[in-house]
């Protein structure tokens, strides 16, 4: 606030407008806190980090969340076939078959259960697991189990990463085996021949 000093010059007839000002308002803004309804009050503590199905994920995964990836929230559920071709995030609840050629995320929150008349829940490229998946995973790359995770159902993949903590009732089959050359058959062994010529000896 401007500080306007009373008038006392007697040349100055008129009265000011400012002569009645309070002098609590010509206080400087140092002295006293302003009371203005339009001071705004500076935050500088950090807010809060918000609690995230991603916040899991290592970012040295080879499966870490793209940032153009889809996402199935909680609140979501799902019955029959579910297809996506990017990357997608499962939080929700799906009742059937997941099926894509992209990196499946199961968050924290999901429930994943095969259809009744499908044993396979999860047909994919990849997929990592921090939620429940009751029913076959199946992927043609990699599956990663994270501590969180509960799988009942076996799983197929070229590869497999199980965090400790993780839940696996089923059976795995990772990989493909090496082909074996395979061995040369046997040689019979010749029969021995009788020969023609007469015994001389008797």
């Amino acid at each position: 606030m401007f500080k306007y000093p009373k008038q006392n010059d007697d040349k100055f007839t008129g009265s000011s407008p400012f002569s009645d000002v309070p002098d609590e308002w010509s206080t400087k803004k140092d002295d006293a806190p302003s009371s203005s309804p339009f001071t705004s009050k500076s935050d500088t503590s950090d807010p809060a980090p918000s609690s995230s199905p991603f916040d899991d994920i290592h970012p040295g995964s080879a499966l870490t969340a793209a940032a153009s990836r889809n996402v199935l929230n909680q609140d979501v559920e799902v019955t029959g076939i579910l297809r996506f071709t990017d990357d997608l995030l499962v939080d929700g609840s799906v009742h059937g078959r997941i099926e894509s050629d992209g990196v499946l995320t199961v968050g924290g929150n999901a429930y994943i259960k095969a259809g009744d008349k499908d044993k396979s829940a999860v047909q994919t490229k990849s997929v990592i697991v921090h939620g429940r998946v009751h029913g076959d995973i199946e992927v043609t790359d990699r599956v990663e189990l994270a501590a969180t995770a509960e799988v009942m159902g076996n799983i197929s993949a070229n590869k497999i990463s199980v965090q400790e903590g993780a839940i696996l009732v089923g059976q795995c089959r990772i990989g493909a085996p090496v082909a074996m050359p395979a061995a040369a058959p046997a040689k019979a062994k010749a029969a021995p021949v009788a020969s023609k010529t007469p015994n001389l000896l008797g």
